[in-house]
Order: C-alpha cells, then structure tokens, then sequence
C-alpha cells in the first residue's frame, strides 16, 4: 500500500517495539512519504508478515503457472519462492512474506480481500439504448486481471449485440463489433491505467451502437500517436508480465490489431480520447460512409494512412475505396475523403509532383522534411 498504518484516522509508525502516531515522529513521516513516493507501485506490499499457505490462499497461484505453461510445484515453498522471483511477493523481515501490489492485481482470488484494490475490480456495464439512462445489467469483476482475465473477456463477449445470418444451411453468429479488437483494448485498459487515482477502476460500457473501455489515467501518449509511438506504460512490470502470461501483445502491436480488425470488418474508424482522468477507447458498430460526419471520416483516413505506414505499406486512393468499400467507379468519393483529410492537417500528399492518380499519402508525423528524412516530432 502507499500509506501508513491508519486506525481510527490516526496513521502509526513501529518505532522499536512500539507503535507510535506518525505525527510525533516528523522525520520519520518525512522519509516514510519519500520511501512511498519512490517505489512503484507494482513494488509495494499490499499484505505483510503472512504465512506461506495465507499468501497461497489469497492468491490463485495455479493461474500463474497455467498461463506460463509451467508445471504445478509440489510443494507450497516452491511455488512460493517461484511467486517471489516474479515479485508477485516478497520475504518479509520477520521470516513470513509479503504480497505486493502486483501480485494482489493480478492473481487475486478476490480483489475485496485488499483494501485499497477494491475500487480496482473491472466494471462491466450494459445499456440499453445508445444513453445511460436505463442499464440492463452491471457486474464487478472481482478476480485478479491474470486470474480472471479470460472470464471477463467471454463475459463481455456474450454481451455484444450480434446477428445471425444463413449461410449454406449453416447458421452464423456476426458480432457487431470485433471480439479481437475488444480484446486487445481492455489488456491495454488494465495494463496502463494509473493506480495512484483512487476511487476509481476501470470500466467497460456496452451500448447498442458502440463500446467504451475507460481506464483512469490519461494517456502518457498522444491519442493521435497510439499506432506508432513507442508504448509508455506506468506499469511496467506489469505490462511485461501480462506479455508472458500472453494476455497482451507485443509492444506497440496491439493497437495495429485493433486498426487493422476493424478496417476489415468496415466498421468506423475507433476514437481515441483523454477526457479528464481518464484514457477512453471507442468501437462502433457499422454505419454507411454517408452516414458519418466529418470528424468519423477524417479519423478514418488518417489511422489507414497510420496502419499503411507502420506495414510500410502506401495509402493511395485504391487502398481507400478498398478500407471502405468503395466501387472503382466512384473513386472521386475517395479523392474527396483524401481531401477532406488533408485539409484537416492529418495527412499529407508524400509527392505533390507526382500524377494524381499515382500519388501517395502520409500520416502528418511521417512527412519529409527538408533533409529528406521522415519528421516523427
């Protein structure tokens, strides 16, 4: 936890063998928040001086070796040693062991056996309608992220709007917004929020016509540069764990997935955003190209011209009528959501000298500059 021992409001301190208020030992409180301030949070205890077969209880353990594809241990030891190596836990001074805050988020049996990780606990949330005024259902998810993660994943999944369609004979179940674009963005929803906001947990929202995964936390990127800046996390452990446990993907590919699903599938592009506190993510269900405004198309071609450029792949006027499903015979819709982008300053022609019908474009990050080199500022 990152704060002291507190009963009855009054914060303590273990000064020898006695426990004193904080407040009458200033220098010690003043290091105490130092030491507090400095440890990430990942790194400290949540749950001190237990025993072995306690920490084991609390802590769904067969998860972490299931996930790696690791055999079970025999005996309680082992596997606690094993935690402790991940820093899942560690020794305590008093020969029992301590379980770290990493542990508890993501092998926790039950978020409500740790105080402070309670608020934590994923939020799924179903609407009717495309408002939240009147909700269908709401669940907490309560397990650890590792521990529960495929549980919430196949709990949302039964919640997303589908049709079904006859095709030979055979009937299909289409969902109307990608299960592999879902999926990626709650690992990145858990895995960058800021668990220094308290009061607050993630959420997933499900409306008729979109889904809203928030995390608390403002992005440490810009939602603009989310396809191809380098990914910073506050977590880092914890992102490089839950790579492992293969929960995650590799850095930075996770949102390329996500573009890439959706421009598959023709759906509108996703938004990205940082209201205050707060990283959100959106999905959209399908809408006709004429049925979008401006910022929807703008979006659009700016993250395909993102996706192209990262596959080292040109965005071009073809490659847009194909994002969109646009005919060969109306190529100059295209020319005109080409246009309406470039206006919007998001891309840019890569050779203005060049032929109309050759040319290519450019997200704005990836302009030349006068050198010649690519401008990534």
């Amino acid at each position: 936890m990152n704060i002291p021992v507190r009963f009855k409001g009054v914060d303590y301190i273990r000064i020898g063998a006695f426990k004193k208020p904080l407040k009458n030992a200033p220098e010690r409180e003043r290091a105490l928040w130092r030491v507090f301030e400095q440890t990430p949070f990942e790194n400290t205890p949540i749950r001190v001086g237990l025993r072995t077969h306690d920490v084991l209880g609390l802590l769904n353990y067969p998860v972490y070796f299931d996930l790696l594809k690791h055999l079970l241990p025999q005996t309680l030891d082992q596997i606690a040693e094993i935690l402790s190596a991940d820093r899942l836990i560690q020794r305590n001074i008093s020969g029992g062991w301590d379980i770290l805050n990493l542990g508890a988020i993501l092998l926790s049996r039950n978020l409500e056996d740790f105080l402070t990780l309670r608020r934590k606990a994923v939020r799924v949330i179903q609407y009717s309608g495309t408002g939240r005024i009147e909700t269908i259902r709401e669940r907490v998810c309560n397990q650890g992220y590792a521990a529960g993660f495929g549980g919430l994943i196949e709990y949302v999944d039964s919640l997303l709007p589908s049709n079904e369609t006859i095709e030979t004979a055979l009937r299909k179940t289409i969902f109307m917004f990608p299960k592999i674009a879902i999926r990626e963005l709650i690992a990145n929803m858990l895995i960058h929020q800021d668990f220094s906001i308290t009061g607050t947990g993630p959420t997933v929202e499900i409306f008729s016509d979109r889904v809203e995964i928030t995390n608390p936390g403002e992005s440490l990127v810009a939602t603009d540069r989310f396809i191809d800046a380098s990914p910073r996390s506050r977590n880092e452990t914890m992102a490089s764990l839950m790579r492992r446990f293969g929960i995650c993907e590799e850095r930075g590919s996770g949102i390329d997935k996500v573009i890439s699903t959706i421009e598959i599938s023709q759906l509108p592009a996703p938004l990205f955003e940082t209201p205050p506190g707060a990283t959100r993510s959106t999905i959209f269900a399908h809408k006709d190209l004429k049925d979008m405004n401006r910022a929807d198309r703008v979006r659009a071609v700016y993250l395909h011209a993102c996706l192209r450029h990262v596959m080292r792949e040109k965005t071009s006027n073809p490659s847009l009528r194909q994002r969109f499903g646009i005919t060969e015979g109306n190529a100059a819709i295209a020319s005109r959501l080409l246009n309406e982008a470039i206006a919007a300053g998001m891309i840019v022609i890569e050779d203005p000298t060049a032929g109309r019908r050759s040319r290519a474009y450019l997200p704005f990050w990836a302009a030349p500059t006068a050198n010649g080199t690519e401008n990534f500022a």
